[in-house]
This record gives structure tokens, sequence and C-alpha cells, in this order.
């Protein structure tokens, strides 16, 4: 249960690991229901990323809104579109999706960055910057907000310019933290 005005990280991933973006169309496909659907059950988007397998979402519910219905209808429209295109049947996710109710602010930011920084980890791009399928380049004043994360970076971060600084010092934690377990493996 979705309680109104909390943020909620949510996420899921492909049956058996599955892709479940295949195309830039599919990605754009999902993002247009996603605007499309945020309007009609009153959530916010705070933050997303898309990567092949999974998704994660930083959602808000509005009074009288729905991130339950939300997320049914987002989904169900995208696998019946999904197994049209790439001429499959059933689901194409991995059982429900999961979400955690986000209770400080501190996890927020910390959240946000994650993200973000999802595509790096997952060695898919060197820079946050360079995924084409985050709200990342949004957060750091590259282009305008698709949706209602301007929001959450004035509030935590002041301004793209504290976020991009945020982001270096993160980036530079987790090199550090990388490397200290590869050279004490």
């Amino acid at each position: 249960m979705y309680l109104d005005d909390y943020l909620y990280h949510v996420y899921n991933r492909g049956a058996h690991k599955l892709d479940i973006f295949r195309s830039e169309f599919q990605y754009n496909l999902y993002l247009n229901l996603v605007e499309k659907y945020k309007v009609k059950y009153k959530v916010d988007v705070f933050a997303y990323c898309l990567m092949p397998n999974h998704f994660h979402l930083l959602l808000k519910q509005n009074n009288s809104g729905s991130i339950s219905r939300f997320l049914q209808t987002l989904l169900n429209s995208y696998v019946q579109a999904f197994n049209q295109i790439e001429g499959h049947s059933g689901t194409i996710f991995q059982g429900a999706t999961k979400s955690i109710q986000v209770e400080s602010d501190e996890y927020s930011f910390q959240l946000v960055t994650y993200i973000h920084f999802n595509p790096v980890a997952a060695q898919l791009v060197k820079n946050p910057e360079l995924w084409r399928f985050s709200d990342y380049r949004e957060w750091i004043g590259k282009i305008p907000f698709r949706f209602e994360g301007s929001e959450l970076l004035k509030i935590f971060f002041g301004n793209s310019k504290e976020y991009v600084e945020f982001m270096s010092i993160y980036r530079e934690e987790k090199t550090l933290l990388n490397l200290n377990n590869y050279l004490f493996d």
C-alpha cells in the first residue's frame, strides 16, 4: 500500500534477467507511457533510470492518486507493446514490482545518486551523462526536466552545479571502494 506524499523507490527487472528494453524506440515508448499515466493516476516522477534489463523510478503518490494503478497500467501497457513488437507472449517482468518507502532526506538524495550512477556501475557508460535513458542530464542542467525532478534537486542540492559536484565526489568514492576491493581480494 502506498501513502500520499511519501517517496517510493520502485524497481523491477526482466524475467530470467532478460532485456526489457531492446531498442531506443522501446525506451522512449516506456517513458511516453510514464508521462501519460502519471497524470491519470496523480503520481510524480522525481528520478528514473531505464537499464536494458531493469528500471528504477522514484515516485510520489499525490492526494487521491495511486502508484499501484499507475504501475499496473504502465507495465501492462508496456508488456502488450513489447510483446507485439518482439513477437513475444506472456510477462517480461520478474514477479511483482518491488518498492521501498523512502523514510529520510539523506536516503532520498543517496537514492537519486544511486539511480543516476546505475549505468556507470553496470559499465554501460563511463559517465552518467552519457546514458540517455535516465534523467541525470536533466538534473545537471543539460536538458529541461520532463518530470518533477527539479523539485528534489532544489531541496537537496540547490542547483545543478551542486549536484554535479556531489556526483563527482560520489564517483571518486565508488572508484576508490572498487579499487580497494580489487587490491584486497
